[in-house]
């Protein structure tokens, strides 16, 4: 068995040393910690010189043919004393309102720049009898002047380099530059327009939270902290692309999470050298593991209350500035096969519902298949009266049936297509007419058969009924496979293609877990997960991920029940 799937990670995983000519650093399971891949080219440092900082930002920016690019020169008044000074930021992603009360006016008007005259006084503690002693500021220092006294917004950082300054401008910030200092003040500025919180578009659940995420990081991670409202919760930001350096956030919950987890998603994304990452799809393709297959490795959700179901078990999610799907990892083949209505229903009926996706999984892989394969090789299996009713049908029609079936799954396809292209005000229309009046008007003009008409619309709305999208598509994908096999060989030639397809799937892992976990590889403490257990049974996380706490909750969950 262990050798059959070393050859088929050959088959169709090669090895990345195999293809360039260059090794890869092979990491020890025994180390813990992530070496930061850092870039250690020439940083350039802030001058003292305020006229060459002046140039140096006008001449990186092209100020003079970018448009939104602002730069605002002023004389600051501190202590009875002026400073050239200039502040930049990009119009459009920040609020004026915070740069006119919150740094302009309080750097430029007398009256409230020069409130601390003289010595100033501070409360400090003696370290041996810990009374209190009052002490002076006999010192004049400007840079921690304009920190505590003259920039009263709640989030100000001083920097040292001008690839700080860049980051904090691009992403919406107001950089603060003062004569005679070799440093800045990137201030927290930011008021670009974003769309609010609304309901899910893709996963709509009946009873259940009518929140999905947006573009915006900052909202995203805010929604996930309400949910999970525990200190122990960490998202740690890590820029990813070398030129648009856009924010991935990576969030866990430090005292459930397996640490090597952590470490090996953070390892991933360090270690992306593209110029830009622009969305979770993309993202999602240069961490999997296996990019060759079709089948999704990562689950992308909208909902901040999967995300925080996820967490809570002891996953890891990854947020992209820029996108409304969050990625989870890691994630094996069932979670496709749930929706987010099974937390929120009792068990009976998400065990209904989950048999229901079970068996359209089936239905969307294999209908196709075995109606070819019993008409072409096993009509023996098909009762008379059906069979002649299905010869019957297939008198007129000119076409092999293969022929046939390609002829409706490629209109199918089109149809399900063009019906996602078009305007949504009318693409189920579309859809729907497009559907009937093309296979009404397929069979009558003798291209298709009546049966195939059926057993193409069982076939596409089993495939509807696959909670997970990119799910979808590899059934849809993997479904011609099936097809051309059961037409060459019958029912031969489509266990072996099962064969084959579940042997590639227990070769896959998604961050170091079995893609069919938790039944391949198999243990007896793997007895749930197909189906949903009730609530009050749900004791323990799962096995396959390896927490720091595997019991979430105690063996009686229902005290009630045993305290009167």
């Amino acid at each position: 068995m262990e050798n059959l799937k070393n050859l088929i990670r050959k088959i169709f995983m090669p090895s990345i040393n195999s293809q360039y000519e260059f090794t890869l650093p092979i990491k020890s399971e025994s180390d813990s910690d992530i070496e930061n891949v850092e870039n250690v080219g020439n940083i350039e440092k802030i001058f003292s010189n305020i006229a060459s900082n002046l140039e140096y930002v006008k001449v990186q920016y092209k100020t003079l043919l970018n448009s939104d690019i602002v730069v605002r020169e002023f004389l600051l008044n501190a202590r009875n004393k002026k400073f050239k000074a200039f502040i930049l930021f990009i119009d459009g992603m920040v609020n004026s309102a915070l740069i006119n009360d919150n740094i302009l006016t309080p750097l430029m008007l007398r009256n409230r720049a020069n409130t601390f005259e003289g010595t100033q006084n501070f409360i400090d503690y003696d370290q041996k009898t810990n009374n209190a002693i009052v002490r002076k500021i006999k010192k004049f220092d400007i840079k921690d002047y304009i920190n505590t006294c003259l920039l009263p917004q709640n989030s100000v950082q001083i920097i040292s380099d001008f690839s700080e300054v860049f980051d904090g401008v691009n992403s919406g910030n107001c950089v603060l530059f003062v004569d005679g200092l070799a440093s800045a003040f990137d201030i927290e500025v930011k008021g670009f327009k974003q769309r609010g919180v609304e309901s899910p578009n893709n996963e709509i659940v009946i009873r259940g939270a009518q929140q999905a995420f947006n573009e915006s990081i900052r909202v995203n991670t805010s929604l996930v902290r309400r949910l999970v409202n525990n200190e122990n919760l960490i998202i740690e930001n890590i820029p990813v692309g070398n030129i648009s350096k856009t924010k991935c956030a990576v969030c866990y919950i430090n005292n459930i999470v397996n640490d090597n987890l952590v470490a090996e998603v953070k390892y991933r994304l360090n270690n992306i050298n593209v110029d830009y990452v622009l969305s979770s799809g993309q993202l999602e393709q240069l961490i999997e593991d296996n990019g060759n297959y079709s089948v999704p490795e990562l689950i992308a959700t909208e909902r901040p209350d999967r995300v925080a179901g996820y967490l809570l078990e002891g996953r890891v999610a990854i947020i992209v500035n820029g996108n409304p799907y969050v990625l989870i990892a890691p994630a094996i083949m069932l979670d496709f096969l749930s929706s987010p209505e099974d937390a929120n229903l009792k068990y009976q009926y998400s065990n209904l519902l989950k048999f229901i996706r079970i068996l359209a999984l089936f239905l969307t892989l294999f209908l196709p298949a075995l109606y070819i394969a019993i008409t072409s090789f096993h009509q023996e299996l098909i009762p008379t009266e059906l069979l002649f009713a299905i010869v019957s049908s297939r008198e007129s029609v000119p076409f092999p049936i293969i022929i046939e079936l390609l002829i409706m799954e490629i209109s199918f396809e089109l149809i399900r297509e063009g019906g996602l292209r078009i305007p949504s005000a009318i693409g189920p229309t579309i859809g729907i007419v497009g559907a009937l009046i093309l296979g009404q008007a397929a069979v009558e003009a003798s291209i298709v058969s009546p049966i195939l008409i059926i057993i193409v619309s069982i076939t596409g709305l089993a495939s509807f009924a696959i909670p997970d999208f990119s799910l979808s598509f590899h059934c849809r994908i993997v479904r011609f496979v099936y097809t051309f096999l059961g037409y060459l060989c019958g029912f031969l030639g489509i266990a072996m293609g099962f064969f084959i397809h579940l042997f590639i799937l227990s070769s896959i892992e998604s961050f170091g877990v079995a893609y069919l976990s938790p039944y391949i590889p198999f243990e007896e403490k793997y007895k749930k997960g197909l189906f949903v257990t009730p609530i009050w049974k749900r004791e323990k996380r799962p096995d396959f991920l390896d927490a720091k706490k595997g019991k979430k909750q105690p063996n009686i969950s229902m005290k009630w029940k045993y305290t009167k």
